[in-house]
């Protein structure tokens, strides 16, 4: 039987079946053409509980509940239990936004593959408001959107480059060239396909980078959708943890510390040790912190 929160009745075999059945093959849209949908999961709340005390034995009763225990852990760091959990997904993505996703190598990964079947009939399209400038203190971040009216004739070539290159790479297979190298000159927003299946500390640790605000915005709706339409329903204890001790939680350094020890007895932190972008970092934790304004 899976877990329950604070004042809800538990849920049942029954109960939790028909939410997987809900789920499963539906595919949530993600961008024009892409979708992430479950495939299979295994396990729920109750086995992050089961796997903790088997870890941790007796002693993991003081803790009060499941729902403390599960919190326990997220807080403490202690990522085994989390492990026990799997989730599998087929997406529906960029090659682009793909090449972010795959770097992290802790799934298992089937991708579609191009050699043996003809490429994905879609590429993603930018709409001539989506079209933003570089972030000027961000390397490889975004920055505000370009001008609606200069956002048109970028969408106007986008859609001639796409067309161009489904053209050409249709006429190389029309002409027997083989598929693998028929495909080299597709643009990287040319949509494919994957089954990923990783753990459950693992998906979580991907949402937690990918749902940041500073993540690529594309890359950030596929993780929205996973976590919100998903993980959340699937795992709701674990879920509201990782909100309250992950992702809505802030990091402090040793120097951090000191240096607000230092600023709440009203002098000058120094910031000793410190490099650039921390200083930058740090004045924004105190603000948050409503230490300074």
């Amino acid at each position: 039987m899976a877990l329950q929160k604070e004042g809800e009745a538990s849920m049942t075999d029954q109960s939790r079946a028909e939410l997987i059945d809900s789920l499963r093959w539906k595919k949530l849209p993600v961008l024009d053409d892409g979708f992430v949908c479950l495939v299979d999961v295994m396990g729920d709340d109750s086995s992050i509980v089961q796997a903790a005390r088997v870890s941790y034995g007796a002693g993991t009763k003081k803790v009060s509940d499941d729902r403390g225990l599960i919190r326990y852990c997220m807080r403490h760091r202690h990522s085994s239990p989390f492990e026990m959990a799997e989730i599998k997904l087929l997406v529906r993505v960029p090659m682009d936004c793909w090449r972010q996703w795959i770097r992290h190598r802790s799934a298992n990964v089937n991708e579609y593959s191009t050699r043996y079947s003809l490429a994905i009939d879609a590429m993603q399209a930018t709409d001539n408001a989506d079209w933003r400038q570089q972030a000027t203190e961000n390397r490889q971040g975004s920055g505000d959107p370009i001008d609606f009216e200069e956002g048109i004739p970028l969408t106007q070539e986008e859609s001639e480059l796409h067309a161009h290159a489904k053209r050409v790479y249709q006429n190389r297979i029309n002409h027997g060239v083989a598929r693998e190298q028929a495909r080299k000159d597709l643009p990287l927003s040319t949509y494919t396909e994957a089954y990923w299946k990783i753990d459950l500390h693992n998906m979580l640790h991907f949402l937690g980078l990918r749902m940041e605000s500073h993540a690529q915005l594309e890359i950030r709706k596929y993780a929205t959708t996973i976590g919100e339409q998903i993980i959340k329903p699937l795992f709701p204890l674990a879920w509201q943890a990782f909100l309250d001790y992950r992702f809505n939680a802030m990091t402090l350094s040793a120097l951090d510390i000191e240096a607000m020890r230092i600023v709440l007895a009203g002098e000058s932190p120094g910031f000793l040790g410190f490099g650039k972008s921390e200083i930058a970092e740090f004045w924004k934790k105190m603000e948050l912190l409503d230490v300074i304004k």
